[in-house]
């Protein structure tokens, strides 16, 4: 008897701590977990997941595991990765409409994409050189400049010469000369660094859009690291920026909401982004061509989304997309605008 009272004994401890520690788990020797209650809230289990919390009620802990929900938390890349590219690239706009209609579990969520897509971009264009000649390509496009300003400068002389000879007034043609050569003194001037010797006129500006220019000029690989730096931190903004403008296609609608807009903004901005990466893939290998082949991609990617997402007929996703491309050009000048901005004037 006393053999049994032992064991009783041992059962009895173990249910009392099974009391006082409810969300205790052994680990086996493969790493895994055997539960009896959810290791997070405490719940008694009942299948394979927590009905109170929704925890998997089998968790490991194996480094295997580890790295498995690494990609699970940031493309759940089991399942909803190879469901939602075919889609986003083929379908977009059965894409966004099914995920605005509720279908969440089965895509990848729109922001956990475009997350994963920006920095997949500036990851590729870091590697890949796309975003490392700014300060070298600024100069050479400053150089053309000035080459074409001394063009003209002397066709202006040459008339100025001639209307001379033939006693016609010079005034214009002299203002006109006047006004070139400070162009060509002030692109020479931030070409070189050395703006305090330019002839730049900012009459009636304020004094820190001079100090701005100033700096940029005296640091362009600076305020190229900046841009870059800040198209990364803030390249949420462009979502804000691009939603008014998509709701502009179908004002004052009860049909679409701004979260509707917003998700198809960003599932759009998703694909944009993928075909970034794609061009300088093939930038990188040679392919220019089809490098440049892929600009006429966005407007059909455009259309294909409209008609799809909005339920709309051939004619009203045509409108739309030539209006939506004109607004994405908008958008990108705003947004490029904010970095010039925030890169030169902080």
């Amino acid at each position: 008897m006393g053999e049994f009272e032992a064991i009783g004994e041992v059962v009895t401890g173990a249910m009392a701590g099974r009391a006082f520690e409810p969300k205790a788990g052994e680990v086996g020797q493969d790493g895994h977990t055997r539960e009896r209650n959810c290791l997070n809230c405490g719940t008694p289990l009942t299948g394979d997941f927590c009905h109170a919390c929704g925890q998997h009620a089998h968790i490991h802990r194996t480094l295997t595991a580890f790295f498995h929900d690494l990609l699970h938390g940031v493309l759940h890349f089991e399942g909803k990765t190879w469901r939602t590219l075919p889609l986003l690239a083929w379908k977009p706009g059965e894409l966004t409409r099914r995920y605005i209609e509720g279908e969440r579990a089965k895509f990848v969520s729109p922001i956990a994409l475009f997350l994963f897509s920006v920095f997949l971009m500036f990851a590729a264009a870091s590697m890949l050189g796309g975003l490392g000649g700014f300060p070298e390509q600024a100069k050479i496009g400053m150089e053309q400049e000035i080459r074409d300003s001394q063009a003209k400068l002397a066709k202006l002389e040459a008339e100025r010469a001639a209307a001379e000879n033939a006693g016609q007034p010079v005034a214009k043609l002299d203002e006109r000369i006047g006004d070139l050569k400070k162009e060509i003194n002030a692109i020479e001037g931030v070409k070189t660094g050395k703006i305090d010797t330019a002839e730049l006129q900012l009459d009636g500006l304020p004094g820190w859009i001079g100090s701005g220019v100033s700096k940029a000029s005296k640091n362009p690989e600076l305020i190229a690291y900046k841009l870059k730096t800040n198209a990364y931190k803030f390249s949420w903004l462009i979502i804000p920026l691009s939603v008014p403008f998509v709701w502009m296609l179908f004002p004052f609608s009860r049909c679409f909401r701004l979260y509707d807009h917003t998700v198809f903004v960003t599932y759009s901005l998703c694909f944009m982004s993928l075909l970034v990466v794609a061009g300088l893939l093939f930038g990188s290998i040679g392919m220019t061509s089809a490098a440049g082949l892929l600009w006429v991609i966005p407007p059909f990617h455009m259309y294909r989304q409209l008609k799809g997402a909005y339920a709309l007929g051939r004619g009203g996703a045509l409108w739309r997309t030539v209006l939506l491309t004109v607004f994405a050009m908008v958008v990108v000048g705003l947004f490029s605008a904010s970095l010039v901005g925030m890169g030169t004037f902080d």
